[in-house]
């Protein structure tokens, strides 16, 4: 059997750290048990392109491995050319890079580690507001030059205390930020989502729904996204959107770069409207090096924390995806069920509503 790899490169670093396991050079730390079966073990970063790896090897493959971190892109005329496929597994959390329509077609499973790096993620959110809010960024780089200006700084720094703060979405992810926010005492703490959180999670984190993303916006001051990205919500915030927002709101992205029209928070970011906007998904992965997000700034030169996207792969995260990555591949070999929650498509069908179009469509 023939099990391909898409993974990103680590190289010297890699080499000198064991434990970046989502990497080409470490496998998932798979190979070593996969040669012990007898199967053929494809690793690659390769992935872009009709000369890719990836599309030279995944005619012949029967599973495929992919990562959020640096997606190979199975699109259906991919699977038309995928003639043994029978299962995907996303080693992290988050399958939009595969045509989930066309799996359920194609009768191929679709599978990923449900809750792997779910408080990595939701660290690494807090940690954007914060560094937003604190107007961070622009204060380290005027040391790094050499200057001291305080009064620059602290016209645009403020505190997350008292600040109304709201997730699209309130599943593993946002809930979990809400939990981490409860402490820096904010004014009030708001969710959109198509699933009411159960009553008594409601009053742990003194959280309150509203009905519509519009009606969440206009009232926050930091807003965070944490929704999956589909057809629904895709470019879902948008200059209309944007232009909703309370004046002056930090966002936050750590869901998916596409859920973002990534001209428009440029534009909003320019001109004010957004005081910040900070994450580490971009639209395309690798983001070219022209991207608008790389560079762009609020009015008076901060408001950007972008950083590649790595939240969810520190090294704690890895060891728990390529855990799971292992434990859903030896099911398959072995002809056992899989855990429920980790089940995205199953043969034929979905087995689960989060990347349903009609669970959180954009208005």
């Amino acid at each position: 059997m023939s099990v391909l790899a898409v993974l990103y490169n680590g190289f010297k670093a890699a080499i000198e750290e064991p434990r970046l396991l989502g990497t080409v050079e470490n496998k998932l730390g798979m190979d070593k048990w996969l040669a012990s079966r007898g199967h053929e073990f494809v690793v690659t970063s390769s992935k872009d392109g009709p000369k890719s790896d990836f599309e030279k090897h995944i005619v012949d493959a029967e599973v495929l491995i992919t990562t959020p971190f640096h997606p190979g892109y199975l699109t259906r005329e991919l699977m038309e050319k995928a003639k043994n496929l029978k299962i995907c597994i996303t080693a992290g959390v988050g399958s939009d890079h595969i045509d989930l329509n066309a799996a359920v077609d194609h009768k191929i499973q679709v599978l990923e580690v449900s809750g792997s790096n779910v408080t990595s993620v939701a660290e690494h959110a807090v940690m954007s507001m914060l560094l937003l809010v604190r107007n961070f960024v622009p204060a380290h780089e005027m040391i790094e030059r050499g200057d001291w200006q305080v009064s620059d700084i602290a016209r645009n720094a403020f505190d997350i205390e008292g600040k109304t703060i709201g997730t699209i979405g309130a599943g593993r992810i946002g809930y979990r930020i809400m939990q981490r926010l409860l402490p820096f005492n904010p004014k009030e703490l708001l969710y959109y989502d198509y699933h009411e959180i159960p009553p008594e999670a409601e009053s742990a984190v003194n959280c309150n729904r509203v009905g519509t993303v519009e009606e969440l916006v206009s009232q926050c001051d930091i807003v965070t996204v944490n929704c999956p990205l589909h057809e629904g919500t895709r470019g879902m915030i948008n200059d209309h959107l944007l232009s909703t927002f309370k004046p002056g709101a930090w966002l936050v992205n750590t869901a998916r770069g596409a859920i973002c029209d990534e001209h428009a928070v440029a534009r909003a970011l320019a001109s004010g409207q957004l005081r910040g906007y900070a994450g580490d998904v971009w639209n395309v992965q690798p983001a070219p090096k022209d991207h608008p997000w790389r560079s762009m700034k609020n009015p008076l030169g901060g408001g950007n924390g972008m950083v590649p996207h790595y939240s969810g792969t520190t090294l704690d995260a890895q060891a728990r995806y390529a855990a799971g990555t292992r434990s859903i591949l030896q099911n398959y070999l072995d002809g056992k069920p899989q855990v429920h929650q980790n089940v995205i498509v199953g043969t034929g069908k979905y087995e689960t509503t989060s990347f349903r179009c009609d669970r959180m469509c954009k208005g």
